[in-house]
């Protein structure tokens, strides 16, 4: 069972559908309870994030999710949802993150270039990740996003892209993967990260 977290703040209905497409068993809920019994969870996420890291904190789903985090079993951030991951972001100063994985949100600096990264654009591979199975360096995925992570460990990003220089597009350690475009609307290739998410086996 995939767990989506549900906390008026995501992609879900597409993320879900994506999913069950791909013959997963995918349940959509705000409850701290299902995402705890959840073999995997999602944690997806749009609009600004302070009002995403409110919303988790009025359902009372933070600790689900460091829980999880911590559990090793499989987590995926999706937009916003990998933002979270950090312990803050300059969109909204003074609002604590997940604190998951150390480091900051910044603004994109792309001068010349329009804010929000809006469109398709390609991946290039840092690190290994299962999330990337099967797929070419080059890769063409969908952002929308004006702030980008910035981890304190370099390590921790699996795939940059460039707009005006490197921006962070996914980053990842063990069971925590997370991803800052939208799978769901990334065609063929996004269907594959969502189908290695499905299949994989911590």
């Amino acid at each position: 069972m995939i767990n989506i977290i549900d906390y008026g703040r995501g992609n879900l209905h597409s993320v879900q559908k994506a999913l069950e497409r791909l013959g997963a068993e995918v349940r959509v809920s705000s409850k701290p309870e299902d995402i705890l019994s959840a073999a995997k969870v999602i944690l997806p996420g749009v609009g600004a994030f302070g009002d995403c890291m409110g919303n988790l904190e009025r359902y009372g789903l933070v600790p689900a999710i460091r829980e999880t985090a911590a559990s090793g079993k499989p987590l995926l951030g999706i937009c916003l949802g990998l933002q979270m991951l950090f312990e803050g972001s300059e969109e909204d100063p003074g609002v604590p993150g997940l604190g998951i994985f150390p480091g900051q949100v910044k603004l994109i600096e792309a001068p010349g270039l329009k804010i929000p990264h809006m469109g398709w654009n390609s991946l290039t591979w840092r690190q290994e990740s299962i999330l990337f199975r099967g797929l070419p360096a080059g890769s063409f995925v969908y952002f929308v996003h004006s702030y980008h992570a910035v981890p304190e460990d370099a390590s921790l990003v699996t795939a940059v892209t460039e707009y005006g220089g490197a921006v962070t597009a996914a980053v990842g350690q063990g069971n925590v993967q997370a991803v800052q475009f939208h799978p769901e609307k990334s065609g063929t290739v996004g269907l594959q990260i969502l189908k290695n998410f499905k299949e994989w086996q911590p």
